[in-house]
Parts: C-alpha cells; sequence; structure tokens
C-alpha cells in the first residue's frame, strides 16, 4: 500500500503492474513472490483498519519525536484543528452519503504547527460538522489550540479552558461580548484588547468565566480580525500570529492530496477507504523522517519525486540524495508546490 502511494498509483491494477516489473525483488522486500489484484481487494475489504489507524499514530509519535522544535516561546505544544472534505462518487461509496447526489468522507487533523506532523486524524462521513468532532481531540495541559471560525462551540472551547489548555479562535462578526477591562496601549494593528463576559444567555450558560477578544488588522488586506481566548498573558500580536501560522495545515491539507492517493482509491468499503487513507499519513511521516535523519537541503516534495522513481534501488538513501544528477524538480517542472517542513515567518 505504501508503494502505492510513493509511486502514485491510480488503482489496484495499476499498482499490481508496477509490482510485477520488479517481481524477482518482491520475495526480499518480504511481498512474497507475487502480489494480485484479488489478493489486494480482500485485505482491503476484510484487514481491519484499525490496524493502520494504530501504526499510522505510531508513526506520528516517532515523526513529532524526531522534529520536535520551538517556534513560539510557549510552554506547551501549539496544535491547529480543522478538517478537509475527500469527495466520493455517491453511485460507487453508497455508505458515505453526504448530499443528495453527493459522497464524501471528512479528514479532521489536529496539527501540530512546530513539528508540522499531524498529532491525531479522526475521519468522519462529511456529513458530520466540525465543531462535533472537538470532544475527540487528545487534549493537553498548556497547550494552544488554534481554530477557525467553524469552531465557534464555546460549550467545548470551555472545556479546554478547564484542564488548563488554551484555545486561540476565530470568532463571528455577531459575537456579543461585554467587555469590562481595556488594554490602553495597544501594539501597532491591534484595533482592541479587552477582557470580559458573553452576554448571549446560551453562550454565558456554557462559558460562564471571562474571555479575552482582540481585534487586529491585517495590515496587508486590511482585513479585520476578530480573535477569542482564554490566554490572557500573551500580547495581541501573539495572538494574531498564532492564527496566521494556523495556514499550515490548509497547506498539509492541499500537500496530501496533491501528492499522495487520497482522492482516488483502491477499493469502495468504507474500510478500504480508511485503510487508504490511514496509508497516506504513514507514507507521509515516514518521508518526514528521512528528510529529517538525512539532514536534507531538498523540498519535501523532491524528497518525495526521488524516492518515487528509487523504491526498488539497491542504493543507500545517503547515495541516492547526494547525486548531482537530479534536477531541481520544482524548477523543472514551473511548479508552485505548497511548500512543507518551512517554517513561515509573517
Amino acid at each position: 500500500m505504501m508503494f502505492g502511494q510513493l509511486c502514485n498509483r491510480d488503482g489496484l491494477r495499476d499498482l499490481v503492474v508496477a509490482l510485477e516489473a520488479h517481481q524477482g525483488k518482491l520475495y526480499h522486500l518480504g511481498m512474497g513472490k507475487s502480489v494480485t489484484r484479488s489478493n489486494l481487494s480482500k485485505a482491503n475489504e476484510n484487514r481491519d483498519y484499525r490496524i493502520f489507524e494504530d501504526f499510522a499514530f505510531y508513526m506520528i509519535d516517532v515523526a513529532r519525536k524526531k522534529r520536535a522544535a520551538k517556534i513560539f516561546d510557549l510552554d506547551g505544544n501549539v496544535y491547529a484543528f480543522d478538517s478537509t472534505t475527500i469527495d466520493l462518487c455517491l453511485e460507487v461509496f453508497w455508505w458515505a452519503k453526504f448530499r443528495k447526489h453527493k459522497g464524501g468522507v471528512k479528514m479532521h487533523t489536529l496539527y501540530d504547527i512546530e513539528t508540522q506532523i499531524p498529532a491525531y486524524v479522526h475521519i468522519t462521513p462529511a456529513s458530520v460538522h466540525d465543531s462535533k468532532v472537538m470532544p475527540e481531540i487528545p487534549y493537553e495541559k498548556d497547550a494552544h489550540y488554534i481554530f477557525d471560525r467553524g469552531y465557534n462551540d464555546f460549550g467545548n472551547l470551555y472545556k479546554i479552558h478547564q484542564i488548563e489548555a488554551f484555545f486561540v479562535v476565530r470568532a463571528k462578526r455577531n459575537v456579543k461580548f461585554k467587555a469590562e477591562t481595556w488594554k490602553r496601549r495597544l501594539p501597532e494593528n491591534v484595533l482592541s484588547d479587552a477582557i470580559g463576559h458573553f452576554t448571549v444567555y446560551k453562550s454565558a450558560k456554557v462559558y460562564p468565566d471571562e474571555i479575552r477578544k482582540v481585534v487586529y488588522v491585517d495590515p496587508e488586506t486590511d482585513k479585520v480580525y476578530i480573535f477569542l481566548t482564554n490566554d490572557f498573558e500573551s500580547d495581541a500580536l501573539t495572538i494574531a500570529l498564532l492564527y496566521k501560522y494556523r495556514w499550515s495545515i490548509e497547506l498539509f491539507f492541499k500537500w496530501l492530496k496533491q501528492h499522495l492517493k487520497i482522492k482516488r482509491f483502491w477499493g469502495t468499503s468504507e474500510n478500504a477507504v480508511r485503510i487508504q487513507i490511514y496509508c497516506a499519513i504513514i507514507t507521509y511521516c515516514l518521508v518526514a523522517i528521512v528528510q529529517h535523519d538525512m539532514k536534507l537541503e531538498r523540498s519535501i516534495y523532491e524528497t518525495l519525486q526521488i524516492l518515487s522513481i528509487s523504491l526498488t534501488d539497491k542504493t543507500p538513501l545517503r547515495d541516492l540524495f547526494d547525486k548531482q544528477n537530479f534536477n531541481n524538480v520544482k524548477e523543472l517542472n514551473g511548479s508552485s508546490e505548497p511548500s512543507l517542513f518551512e517554517y513561515y515567518i509573517y
């Protein structure tokens, strides 16, 4: 399955043909003497996806420990939480009904911004609202969790506050908030920084404590952002910067869909779809570990491309990446691919 991810195979038949081209090496790779389409299909149908899920979480743990880094001067980890919808043909994937003529699943992801590795992945039908998955997040004390406007669920945000973790969420413009204390000396581009309470009965009931509201204007676009947070210590510009770094999870989703196989599936059952998504996560973590351990200067896109054409070579990895006859793939193709594993400075 990882071979198919790395060499970008479109279907099981395509995958089997590619493996047959290296039939003499399959035994030494632990795949047996041959791989058939029927066996792969049966495995996708019958092998429990939770085996792949558990191994994906193991690989995530290994990759995050190796790539541990600090961008922010904060005590805990910094996470962004969001989801991406993977469209499916309803006639084929009948179990994934989303709308009347459309199917799909959602990949809800807790993304570690500092290591640039997903910390947690949860797959649901596309009809499940983003905020409904917030209770599934494995929260940590002192960590910061960054959310977009779809996560204005004040009951779940209050649970984060109760475990002594922090959140930054982009508020909706109609949020009802009564300011009680203000900061008078505001940094540039910060329009307001106040602490108060919610005034709407339902919001005040599920979030009875004080909350901070920061209004920030982007100097490049003049767009006004309203943030709600329970972090009363960090300055307003840090709150705005935390939200700007949330964009890295969007780049992660874009990169995953462009370069790994989670748009075309090798099976039609729910089990097969989940297996393929978790195999993509495992592959992503493996490439991240290779790039980190070998201290490669190449982009993750180039690393993946070189690996994809060298999967059955007996060349040591160090020799493979030290060769000078590989052109810069991005420049060669004139591509503007999203750049991962590089820290963004706003």
